[in-house]
């Protein structure tokens, strides 16, 4: 899995790779936007093997080849599966997601292109994405007896107590600054 060159932990100490539990209340932030980018596919038709083998190869790959790559600008990233599957994504900017989405010589475009071409009509398999785009002071977060996940892998952690303990508290600390 893609490691975040980013994540610290409250006091200064790099935490990447760190999967140990963190008992303190901790939120993030975040000086600079990021941008939240949700993808995913449904199997409608289990049956189409070699389109749902293609389709998971594909991603593979290009995962592989984000992760290999750190200045592509995507920050971390978690997988779930089930018969509709969810990756998210956390990305730099939505021009570093753009660029990669239409930069020919990466796998996305091939991948998209016999997507579009083989695979698209034969209904074995749905696909989806959404993407969000946060500025600072949009967004909270909380992380109490957790290892580094989502957002908080993307750091930096703070502590969450004073202006940063409650939702509300969050959102309006950093609304005014």
């Amino acid at each position: 899995m893609l490691t975040v060159p980013t994540f610290y932990d409250v006091a200064g100490v790099n935490m990447v790779g760190s999967n140990r539990t963190r008992a303190e209340r901790l939120t993030v932030q975040r000086d600079e936007g990021f941008v939240v980018f949700l993808i995913g596919a449904r199997v409608n038709k289990w049956w189409m093997l070699p389109v749902l083998w293609g389709m998971g190869q594909a991603m593979s790959r290009m995962m592989r080849e984000l992760g290999a790559n750190p200045e592509s600008g995507l920050l971390s990233y978690e997988s779930y599966n089930g018969r509709t599957t969810l990756m998210v994504q956390y990305w730099r900017s939505i021009e570093d997601l753009q660029k990669y989405a239409h930069d020919r010589q990466h796998h996305h475009m091939p991948a998209w292109k016999r997507w579009s071409q083989k695979w698209a009509h034969s209904g074995a398999m749905g696909i989806w994405h959404e993407t969000y785009v946060v500025q600072p002071g949009a967004y909270e977060c909380l992380y109490q007896h957790m290892p580094p996940f989502g957002l908080g892998r993307v750091g930096p952690l703070v502590a969450a107590e004073g202006a940063l303990h409650s939702a509300s508290l969050r959102l309006s600390a950093s609304r005014s600054e």
